[in-house]
């Protein structure tokens, strides 16, 4: 098990934001981190849904769900998708669904809670706007680290050769 937050924090204090922790691991990648690319929903997960069908490579979707817990932004077959689609990982202030399967897929997901029942698809949301969860600013094209310690916002890249990953 690999514990990339600590090791971040000790090197790159100045340049981290942690998120308040209430997330939880979800897919089978404990530890992931990449670019952001942003949602912002309410029980729709209809942009969710269109971004990770799209190429992921070296990204992280960010959901600001606005934490609420009375439906599921990403369920089985839109995880399989992202999976399919090479992202690094999904972080959702929101809640996830099926989540025996969702453990099985090689790819991070970090979210609030669970719940069983499904969105609605209007086709409403937001795509790639700064969001704000607790206090902290996520943009576009700013970097999330996650592991089973937290979540951690950087505005750039980090080094990480030196933590032989």
């Amino acid at each position: 098990m690999l514990d990339l937050l600590p090791d971040l924090f000790d090197s790159y204090p100045e340049h981290l934001s942690l998120l308040p922790p209430m997330f939880k691991s979800f897919g089978r990648e404990d530890c992931f981190w990449g670019e952001v690319v942003t949602v912002k929903c309410f029980k729709d997960n209809s942009l969710v849904k269109e971004e990770l069908s799209k190429n992921g490579k070296g990204k992280v979707l960010v959901v600001d769900g606005q934490g609420v817990t009375d439906c599921a932004l990403l369920g089985d077959m839109i995880a399989k998708n992202a999976e399919v689609n090479g992202w690094q990982g999904v972080v959702i202030f929101g809640c996830v669904r099926d989540v025996s399967a969702l453990k099985t897929m090689k790819i991070g997901i970090q979210a609030i809670g669970i719940n069983p029942i499904k969105t609605v698809k209007k086709g409403l949301g937001e795509l790639n706007v700064a969001v704000e969860i607790y206090g902290v600013i996520i943009s576009p094209h700013s970097y999330v680290y996650a592991d089973l310690n937290g979540i951690a916002i950087s505005n750039q890249a980090l080094d990480l050769s030196m933590l032989n990953l």
